[in-house]
C-alpha cells in the first residue's frame, strides 16, 4: 500500500517538474536596460528547473532510505532525468557531457571485468 502511494507521488512529482520545466516564468531579468533573450534567458530561467531537479534528488534519496530496492531504481531514473533535463536546458554543456559519458562507460566496463574475475567459477565450493 505505502509503496504504491510512494510510486504515485513520484510520478506526480515527475509530471509536475516536467510541466513546470516547459513553462516560461513571468520573471524579467534586465541587464544594462535590456531584457535577456535567447540562450541567456534560458540559462537565467533554468534555475527553476534546477531547483526541481534538486528536489527530485532529495525525494529519491529519501525513497532510497525508506524503500532500498525501489529507491535505487528511482534514484537512477532521477539521475537520468536530471541529465536529460540539463541537456535540454543547457545544450552548450554537451561538449562536457560527452567526455563524461566516455569516462563513465570506461569505468563501468572495468568494474564489470573486475567483478567477473572475482566471481568463483561453477563448482568451486564442491569437494567432489
Amino acid at each position: 500500500m505505502s509503496k504504491g502511494i510512494a510510486i504515485a507521488l513520484v510520478i506526480v512529482l515527475l509530471a509536475l517538474i516536467g510541466w513546470v520545466g516547459f513553462q516560461s516564468s513571468d520573471v524579467t531579468i534586465v541587464v544594462n536596460g535590456e531584457t535577456l533573450r535567447g540562450p541567456a534567458k534560458l540559462a537565467a530561467e533554468g534555475w527553476g528547473l534546477l531547483v526541481g531537479i534538486v528536489a527530485l534528488f532529495c525525494v529519491a534519496i529519501l525513497l532510497a532510505f525508506v524503500f532500498a530496492g525501489i529507491g535505487l531504481v528511482v534514484l537512477g531514473a532521477a539521475v537520468l532525468a536530471g541529465l536529460v533535463a540539463a541537456w535540454i536546458a543547457f545544450p552548450f554543456l554537451l561538449p562536457i557531457l560527452i567526455p563524461l559519458l566516455i569516462v563513465w562507460l570506461f569505468v563501468a566496463l572495468l568494474r564489470g571485468r573486475s567483478q567477473k574475475e572475482r566471481a568463483p567459477g561453477p563448482g568451486a565450493g564442491s569437494s567432489g
